[in-house]
């Protein structure tokens, strides 16, 4: 087997840090595979996707439709569950239909965030106008009068009443009510020429590198502090508890089911058609695990 360096792509969020620890301290391997790991924010990661600049990398689940041609999805590692939703924030109490014609701050024209909010709009005959930024600008536009609303994800969820912020819609609500499942916000992505046998091993070693993060939660507490934007071990702690969930291991059924109604509403709202190729890797056996390093 050729030994080639694959580049991998993840947020510095405390879900990601948590779930990918093991394999970017050689806990986990994929032998004889080297990692170049590059953490970013998730809108860039959406854009080095876009343009099939990396070999494995997290992305919005929201961007699935727009690179299903290049990417597979894996089944291990994404962001999907129940009471994980984007909220949209105000500085003042507002409900969705006061912000028609409004400026919105989204934490990327590419998140998941921003598809669930332009659906919420198009549902109750909503336009907005929506300003492009880095996340964790998006609580200080609100407060700051930039902008009417915004919608946060990640940490904000857990910080926002300390921003003296107001709730205007949990986005993630609005999706479960609507469809009765749970919420797919972010996925890991496998480029589709690196081979069958090469993505699998990929899904299963991010699949043994959050098994070992689970049985062995110190060890990656350090790591995790270090990149993290909220400091409070408290914040971190909701952050992983709310994000990594059973669906972070394995999607199962409902989570299949889940993305791809994402995947739908996303391509119903643009006009567009999927590709006809397989969304996701072939399913993980359910004792598939990798060689750990001593």
């Amino acid at each position: 087997m050729h030994a080639r360096t694959l580049t991998l792509g993840y947020s510095p969020c405390p879900n990601d840090t948590f779930i990918f620890h093991a394999l970017a301290h050689g806990i986990v391997n994929l032998a004889p595979h080297k990692l170049d790991i590059r953490l970013a924010d998730v809108e860039e990661l959406n854009r080095l996707a876009l343009a099939g600049a990396m070999d494995l990398c997290k992305v919005s689940a929201a961007v699935l439709p727009r690179i299903m041609d290049r990417y597979v999805t894996l089944r291990s590692g994404g962001a999907m569950g129940r009471g994980v939703g984007p909220l949209v924030m105000a500085a003042r109490p507002l409900d969705v239909c006061d912000l028609n014609g409004a400026t919105v701050a989204v934490p990327g024209l590419a998140t998941t965030g921003h598809l669930l909010f332009s659906l919420l709009c198009q549902e109750q005959d909503v336009t907005f106008t929506a300003e492009d930024m880095i996340f964790s600008q998006v609580m200080e536009a609100v407060a700051s009068g930039r902008v009417t609303a915004g919608v946060i994800i990640h940490e904000g969820r857990f910080t926002f009443e300390q921003a003296g912020l107001f709730q205007v819609a949990d986005l993630g609500q609005w999706w479960e009510e609507k469809t009765g499942l749970p919420l797919p916000l972010g996925a890991i992505v496998a480029r589709r020429d690196l081979g069958s046998d090469l993505i699998g091993r990929a899904q299963a070693a991010i699949r043994a590198s959050l098994e070992h993060a689970r049985a062995h939660p110190e060890a990656s507490a350090a790591y995790i502090q270090a990149h993290a934007q909220e400091l409070d071990p408290a914040v971190i702690a909701a952050h992983i508890r709310t994000f990594v969930t059973d669906f972070s291991l394995d999607l199962g059924a409902e989570g299949e089911t889940a993305l791809d109604s994402l995947i739908r509403a996303a391509l119903s709202l643009s006009g567009q058609s999927a590709p006809d190729l397989p969304l996701l890797a072939p399913s993980l056996p359910l004792t598939a695990t990798i060689e750990e390093t001593p």
